[in-house]
């Protein structure tokens, strides 16, 4: 195995394990929802991952090579609305509206969306078979935003939940993008990239929480303290380092492949832990978005 193959299989390791903490998020998401509301969880969420990032932060700060250039702090700071307040808020506000198991397999939606924006805005090349896909992938969506299902406790999935899930891919599709973009400038590291544009957002996220609903609760349960803790740590902080370090090293369509990790992953833990129902609408639309997903991340 020689250095360029060594080098791509770290990645594509890398980027599936950051795809299966983040299928974790959607579950430890609904359980901190029971005490939280959206905008709680969220902030709280990025509060321990801001913890996870400032030794990176620190390191990034001190070095000269490293620092925030001035003619990239617009990109930046664009990143972190994005990529914390905009596609956080509004992706875990359609999580209280429907199930773990919808959530998860619309976010089977996101590598396909990325190898669009990628080409639109990234110029990589995508062939017409790859269009083919997307429509598909679209299909798949819709089935699952129509289908019947239930979720714990006989909670119903919801038209409005769904779709505002998807909306949040779009803010997902141009932080990965801009992030890409930073680090292909060879002027910050994956680790410096990541610790500045999710640190920014979390202040960003802050403000709105403070201004709409105030102080954080803190008589919180053990099971709502670990839920943001792991939403944290593990899902934000290490997925985040792992992600951009993979993606610094395969194009945004390759990697996408992997994020379909996070709505399987989610989408098992929704049915095992949980004890969601999918219909055969949503079991089928799954099917379509994760299948069109795949094919586009492979196809070569």
């Amino acid at each position: 195995m020689n250095q360029h193959t060594r080098s791509r299989a770290r990645a594509f390791a890398a980027l599936a394990a950051a795809g299966c903490l983040w299928g974790t998020g959607f579950l430890f998401g609904k359980w901190a929802l029971a005490e939280l509301s959206v905008g709680q969880m969220v902030l709280y969420r990025f509060l321990f991952a801001s913890l996870g990032f400032a030794p990176g932060l620190w390191r990034s700060l001190r070095n000269p090579a490293t620092r925030i250039r001035r003619q990239d702090l617009a990109l930046i700071l664009t990143a972190s609305l994005v990529g914390v307040p905009i596609q956080f808020l509004v992706q875990f506000a359609g999580l209280a509206r429907t199930t773990v198991s919808h959530a998860s397999l619309m976010v089977g939606m996101l590598p396909v969306l990325l190898a669009a924006g990628s080409a639109l805005f990234a110029h990589e090349h995508v062939r017409l078979r790859r269009w083919i896909a997307l429509f598909a992938s679209t299909v798949g969506a819709a089935f699952i935003a129509f289908g019947a299902s239930t979720g714990e406790a006989g909670t119903q999935a919801s038209l409005a939940g769904d779709l505002l899930v998807a909306t949040s891919l779009i803010a997902a599709v141009a932080w990965i993008l801009i992030v890409q973009a930073l680090m292909k400038s060879g002027r910050y590291s994956p680790v410096s990239a990541s610790a500045y544009v999710m640190t920014a957002g979390t202040p960003m996220l802050a403000i709105w929480v403070f201004a709409g609903e105030g102080a954080l609760p803190v008589r919180l349960s053990a099971l709502t303290w670990t839920s943001v803790a792991a939403m944290g740590l593990l899902a934000t902080t290490v997925t985040t380092y792992l992600w951009n370090w993979g993606l610094s090293q395969v194009p945004a369509s390759q990697a996408g492949v992997f994020i379909n990790l996070e709505p399987v992953v989610g989408a098992i833990l929704g049915v095992l832990v949980l004890h969601d129902v999918l219909g055969p609408y949503g079991i089928i639309g799954g099917l379509l978005v994760i299948g069109a997903a795949v094919f586009v991340a492979s196809d070569s």
